[in-house]
């Protein structure tokens, strides 16, 4: 396979350097070699969580204060902890949760990080079962309730022999009922990693570890892509190409700074806003083309 030529971006700005729709942030990242694809799920692909953050802050805040009156500071603590936290189990963040509980001694008393995840998953599964009945069926009803693009991306790389991963914080079973009624639960034939308590060392870490060692990978073969700090860490720890997707979840399209600032912190190579440039992209990834059009 020809080696695709690395690209590269100056002066910092969007897109510099590369095509509009893509920001390359380290130009030295060896491209054109991607034979496998760990994808995160929630705000990567779907948007069918979107929002999860407003249900998780202001549940953390009421379980610490145990109503009494917000100490100074507290919101903004608890914001930081989830957007840096976006990716790992629901069930670690808990556990920050229990401990956050124990050192504000405010609460009458302190909860197990299992009881915390049931309050968090009811409140949450309102609005996410809300949105799962609006599906008629129809791929123009699921693609709402994906990232643009993100359907034709997957089966873009599946059509280069692109081996698809689905790794994800969300409980395993949550993931695959909705990976089912999105239709995008058999491109990944069974690979699919979601959060079991009971085995809560199964980690995005792990995923990519065994993907490496199963199929004797070099770093660049494998792929990583999301929109949290969690799976682009170890993506980069371990040699993959990591790509940021940046998207703004009720738009499904267009940038979300925040995101983009935290996948640059996390040290991201490539960073997109969406998936509507999928046919440029699946070649640049696979090097089924030397150049982009």
């Amino acid at each position: 396979m020809k080696e695709q030529q690395p690209l590269g971006r100056d002066g910092g700005q969007w897109g510099t350097g590369g095509p509009p729709w893509l920001e390359i942030v380290h130009p030295g990242v060896r491209l054109g070699r991607v034979r496998h694809a760990l994808f995160d799920f929630d705000g990567t692909l779907s948007v069918i969580r979107r929002g999860w953050e407003g249900v998780m802050i202001p549940m953390m805040v009421e379980m610490i204060t145990g109503g009494h009156p917000v100490p100074s500071g507290l919101e903004a603590e608890v914001a930081d902890y989830v957007d840096r936290s976006t990716g790992i189990l629901t069930l670690k963040q808990m556990e920050w949760l229990v401990a956050t509980v124990a050192r504000y001694g405010l609460a009458r008393g302190v909860r197990s990080a299992q009881s915390y995840k049931r309050i968090y998953n009811a409140r949450l599964l309102a609005p996410v079962r809300a949105r799962m009945d609006q599906l008629d069926g129809s791929d123009a009803a699921r693609d709402s309730l994906m990232i643009a693009g993100a359907r034709a991306f997957l089966r873009g790389l599946r059509g280069q022999g692109v081996t698809l991963y689905l790794a994800s914080g969300t409980d395993h079973d949550y993931v695959v009922e909705e990976a089912t009624a999105l239709d995008i639960v058999h491109l990944f034939e069974g690979r699919i990693y979601g959060a079991q308590d009971r085995a809560a060392a199964l980690t995005k870490a792990d995923v990519i570890a065994r993907i490496l060692a199963d199929n004797d990978l070099y770093g660049e073969e494998l792929l990583v892509v999301g929109d949290g700090p969690v799976e682009i860490r170890h993506g980069r720890a371990n040699g993959a190409v990591t790509l940021g997707v940046a998207a703004n979840e009720a738009a499904r399209q267009g940038l979300d700074p925040r995101k983009r600032q935290r996948l640059l912190a996390a040290g991201v190579d490539l960073l997109v806003t969406d998936f509507w440039h999928h046919d440029e992209l699946v070649r640049l990834l696979t090097g089924s083309t030397p150049h982009l059009e």
